[in-house]
């Protein structure tokens, strides 16, 4: 298990080289630069003095000036926010993506497991279809739709909920519920498709005819083989819904990471689109290898292959 940890750190970090690689190749390809976007309008002189300030005449020292602080934590000034280092705005809103992020994945976890258990054991049955239908309703349609339906019935109508912000309580329930559904939904369908799977097995129809009881091979036997398929799943899903909540955070007004990271995209800001690609990147891989782990101590078979 060591092996394969140590193993995966080391392709961890080279994955993040070249994430960082590309993206900066991306960056330093887009027309203009951060002090000739948006209304800025300054003498050309200035603009090739604040260029040559920041390294920015120079994309290879640029390239490795940046990588030093990435590795260090530093990801240099925002030109988009003044006085605001892009280590200081990340810091400040990567708590609230990441808040968002685990309570919808937590969310995602207790209604789509049960959903697909019971949608597994009841096949074919009224309660199959309903989650059938409710499973294609949250992958098909986006997360924006989601949030607007729920804002416009909870907060709008009924007011139970406030339309946006963050701070309290009660406003985590509406966006923590639109970020979870898709992941729900696809989560209920992994449980389903490993139920059914196990369901048909020997070792099910062995234990029932011994007398064990339905209920006790679905719960202590059929559940683990078939949520080793859902595992896997947790940690890109997790490690997306921390990262990739922007449209959420924007619907809901969160002042999470994802908004910094399109308003830098719109304003070329490359410090923070760089900060925030490399902060996305790391927590994905993290993410990843924490679940490899869990997955060999779950299913020990996996521990003595080295991928």
């Amino acid at each position: 298990m060591m092996r394969r940890v140590l193993y995966r750190l080391g392709l961890g970090v080279v994955t993040l080289f070249c994430v960082y690689a590309l993206t900066f190749w991306m960056v330093i390809v887009v027309p203009g630069n951060p002090f000739a976007s948006g209304d800025r309008n300054m003498p050309a002189e200035v603009e090739r003095a604040l260029l040559a300030r920041y390294h920015m005449d120079d994309n290879t020292a640029y390239f490795f000036e940046y990588l030093a602080g990435a590795v260090r934590l530093d990801f240099g000034p925002s030109f988009q926010y003044r006085d605001w280092t892009c280590t200081q705005i990340i810091a400040q809103s990567l708590p609230v993506s990441v808040t968002l992020g685990l309570l919808a994945m937590l969310l995602a976890v207790l209604i789509g497991v049960p959903a697909g258990v019971y949608s597994a054991v009841r096949r074919d049955g009224w309660l199959d279809g309903a989650t059938l239908g409710l499973v294609l309703v949250g992958v098909s349609l986006p997360t924006f739709v989601i949030g607007s339906a729920l804002l416009t019935v909870f907060a709008v109508y009924l007011k139970m909920f406030p339309i946006g912000g963050w701070g309290t309580l009660m406003h985590l329930p509406l966006p923590a519920l639109t970020l979870a559904t898709p992941f729900a939904a696809y989560i209920a369908r992994l449980t389903r498709i490993g139920m059914l799977d196990v369901l048909s097995g020997d070792f099910v129809r062995t234990g029932i005819a011994k007398g064990l009881g339905r209920g006790r091979v679905i719960r202590r036997h059929a559940f683990g083989h078939a949520f080793l398929p859902v595992l896997s799943y947790l940690g890109p899903a997790a490690a997306q819904a921390m990262t990739g909540s922007f449209v959420v955070e924007k619907v809901f007004g969160v002042p999470g990471i994802g908004q910094h990271f399109v308003d830098s995209a719109l304003n070329l800001d490359r410090g923070m689109v760089l900060g925030t690609v490399f902060v996305f990147s790391a927590m994905i891989i993290v993410f990843n290898l924490v679940v490899d782990v869990v997955y060999g101590m779950v299913d020990p078979r996996i521990s003595e292959v080295v991928a």
